[in-house]
C-alpha cells in the first residue's frame, strides 16, 4: 500500500506540474509567436517611401497620403535664405556659423538662424493634444519619410500617418516634420510634435544638420555630424 499512496502522489503533483505548464508555458509561446509575427511583417524605419500606404488617419478622419516628391530642392533654390557658399550635394549645411531653429510656442512660429542672421522665418502648428517640450534640444536623426501612429480610438485622439515627410527628431519621439493631414498652420493642431506645411519643412530639412548625403533617405547625428540646435519656449494658446 506504501507504493501505491506513492504512486498516488506522483500522478497528482504531475497533474498539477501539466495544469501549471498550461497556464504560463501557453500564453508564453502565444507571446513569443506574436512578437516574431510582428517583427518579421514590420518594416525598417530607414526614411524612404512607402508605397504600399496610400491612407491616413487623424483624429477619426481618413486622408489620402500624397505621393512622393520627386522634385529635390536645391540650396540655388533656396539661395534667398541660404549662403551661396553652401554645397548642392548634401542635404545639410556646411556654414561654419552658428545654427539653430528657434520654436516660439505663443506666436506658433519658427525661426532658422546663422549666429544672429535670421535666415527663414515659418507658420508652424505645435501641441494641442499633447504639449511639445519646451527647453533647448538638438536634431539627433532625420528622415524623409517616417510612419507616426498615436493617440486615442476612445479619445478620438487616434492618429496613423504614413510617408510623414521631411522629419527631424529632436527630442525622444518629437519631431519637426510636414505635415499633409491638415493647412490649419500658425495654430496648435498637433499630439506634441511641430508640424510645417510640406514645402516649409523640406527647405529646413535641407539646411539643418546633421549633414545627410546625396541619394541618402536617413541619418543619426554623431559628433563628427552633430544636428542643429532646437529651442523651444513660450506658451501654447488654448484654442
Amino acid at each position: 500500500m506504501p507504493h501505491a499512496k506513492q504512486s498516488g502522489i506522483i500522478f497528482s503533483y504531475m497533474k498539477r506540474l501539466k495544469t501549471f505548464n498550461f497556464l504560463y508555458i501557453v500564453p508564453l509561446i502565444a507571446t513569443l509567436t506574436l512578437f516574431a509575427i510582428l517583427k518579421i511583417s514590420s518594416k525598417p524605419n530607414n526614411g524612404a517611401y512607402d508605397d504600399t500606404k496610400k491612407t491616413a488617419v487623424f483624429n477619426g478622419k481618413k486622408y489620402t497620403v500624397p505621393e512622393e516628391r520627386t522634385v529635390i530642392l536645391s540650396y540655388e533654390d533656396n539661395s534667398a535664405n541660404l549662403d551661396t557658399s553652401i554645397e548642392s550635394n548634401v542635404l545639410g549645411s556646411k556654414s561654419k556659423k552658428d545654427k539653430r531653429i528657434e520654436v516660439d510656442l505663443s506666436s506658433q512660429k519658427l525661426f532658422a538662424y546663422e549666429g544672429n542672421d535670421k535666415k527663414m522665418s515659418f507658420d508652424v502648428s505645435t501641441g494641442k493634444w499633447s504639449q511639445t517640450p519646451t527647453g533647448e534640444f538638438k536634431v539627433w536623426s532625420k528622415l524623409k519619410y517616417t510612419l507616426m501612429t498615436g493617440g486615442s480610438k476612445d479619445l478620438g485622439t487616434y492618429y496613423y500617418l504614413p510617408n510623414v515627410p521631411y522629419t527631424m527628431f529632436f527630442y525622444k519621439d518629437y519631431g519637426i516634420h510636414g505635415a499633409y493631414w491638415h493647412d490649419n498652420f500658425g495654430h496648435p493642431m498637433s499630439h506634441g510634435c511641430v508640424n510645417m506645411r510640406i514645402e516649409d519643412a523640406e527647405k529646413l530639412f535641407y539646411w539643418a544638420n546633421p549633414i545627410l548625403p546625396q541619394n541618402i533617405s536617413s541619418i543619426t547625428a554623431t559628433e563628427e555630424n552633430p544636428g542643429t540646435k532646437v529651442i523651444i519656449y513660450g506658451t501654447t494658446p488654448r484654442e
